[in-house]
């Protein structure tokens, strides 16, 4: 983007070993601006209580989080009565996942996916034990970084409950067609959750347009604090038999929320989602979201290009998804003939270049790949990632090939 985004970003001014760092660890973690720092800073110094009270500084609370329900809603084109936040998305997930099988037992069917991180697998493989379910996985085309969509199809059965899917791969950055899966699935009567936590900060979510029931992603890979959230359709929301206090509330969407939530954080996540906006331009939040994302898609992809480009050129290195040109976002995953990964990012590291190793907890994309006891190296651009920054990744990378 431009050098004014960098002004926003703290962390940027961080050297290491005299290097100044470069962050592509953005697909575990982005860094956060100013001004998500100071909407957290300025509800806790001015505002910080807890909810539904009677005296200013609750009922500020009470504003803030429908505020925090309002900005998510644009963010996914959903409406605030379907926003829950939560500690992250695997845990969201994972109540998710107890309330819906409670009508659910043998002889029902749950889907999932190998190229998910295990967020969006072990709440539904539970199920196999607490209730009975069959859980099905569709492989992925290692050779890719696909799914197999003709073992998906096969899969969805009318015994289909739920077909759990992930709209980007954490590890290998595919981007899955969500829309044509959720049609098979609704062919069959059966639920669409879908795990949206790495697609959310390169493509604009669009919960209707994804045809979709539920949707879960997290704050702090677009910019914001660490805080989960959760859209469902409303009505669905409204039946779920969710483990829940008797006194807490019972319409949507707080009823899928347990205890008293992380306030300075939902502030923070809104903040992030009008970061996001001031990219673009329009006179509603959503329109602005819709111009901003398109730039900061196009930024992506050139940087992606350029990053793919120049590891692929390297002798010894191996490259894992699809290549520039295809749907995905801006992350790249690779390994280096005869060093452990570990190693290819501890030598990155003393360049002051950042990035993140090993199985990111999709755990069976990294099996299939065949790299289980090693790991692989991920790479990520954010909205901050110069060109000057991808150079010094490949270059850092060059420096770590055996002789």
């Amino acid at each position: 983007m431009t050098p004014n985004v960098r002004r926003d970003f703290p962390a940027l001014d961080r050297k290491y070993e005299g290097h100044p760092v470069a962050y592509f660890d953005g697909p575990g973690g982005t860094q956060v601006p100013r001004q998500v720092v100071d909407a957290v800073s300025d509800y806790l110094y001015n505002h910080n209580a807890n909810t539904h009270w009677l005296y200013p500084t609750s009922a500020e609370t009470d504003e803030a989080l429908d505020a925090a329900r309002v900005a998510l809603a644009d963010f996914v084109n959903g409406e605030p009565t379907e926003i829950a936040f939560g500690l992250n998305m695997t845990t969201l997930t994972f109540h998710l996942a107890r309330g819906l099988s409670m009508r659910w037992g043998k002889g029902d069917e749950v889907v999932v996916t190998e190229l998910d991180h295990h967020g969006n697998v072990a709440p539904w493989t539970r199920l196999a034990a607490e209730r009975g379910v069959t859980v099905k996985t569709v492989r992925m085309d290692p050779a890719k970084g696909v799914l197999d969509w003709a073992h998906l199809q096969e899969s969805i059965t009318p015994r289909t409950r739920l077909l759990a899917i992930g709209a980007a791969s954490n590890a290998l950055g595919t981007i899955t067609d969500v829309a044509a899966a959720a049609k098979l699935a609704k062919a069959h009567g059966a639920l669409v959750f879908v795990d949206a936590v790495h697609y959310a900060p390169h493509v604009l979510v669009d919960v209707k347009a994804l045809g979709c029931d539920f949707l879960a992603c997290s704050a702090y890979k677009f910019y914001g604090p660490h805080v989960g959230v959760l859209w469902g359709k409303h009505d669905l929301i409204a039946t779920l038999d969710v483990p829940k206090l008797i006194p807490a509330p019972e319409a949507p969407p707080e009823r899928l929320e347990t205890g008293t939530q992380n306030h300075e954080g939902i502030v923070g996540a809104a903040a992030a989602v009008d970061y996001l906006a001031s990219f673009g331009t329009g006179s509603s939040r959503r329109e602005r979201l819709v111009s901003g994302f398109s730039a900061l898609h196009n930024a992506g992809t050139t940087l992606f290009a350029r990053m793919w480009e120049g590891l692929s050129g390297i002798r010894g290195i191996r490259m894992y998804g699809l290549p520039p040109g295809n749907p995905r976002t801006p992350t790249v995953s690779f390994t280096v003939d005869g060093v452990v990964s570990d190693d290819v990012a501890r030598a990155l590291t003393r360049r002051g270049v950042f990035v993140s190793n090993g199985d990111f907890y999709a755990t069976t994309v990294i099996e299939r790949l065949g790299h289980a006891s090693d790991g692989v190296v991920r790479a990520g651009c954010a909205c901050y990632t110069t060109p000057e920054e991808v150079d010094r990744l490949i270059e850092g990378v060059q420096s770590v090939v055996p002789d």
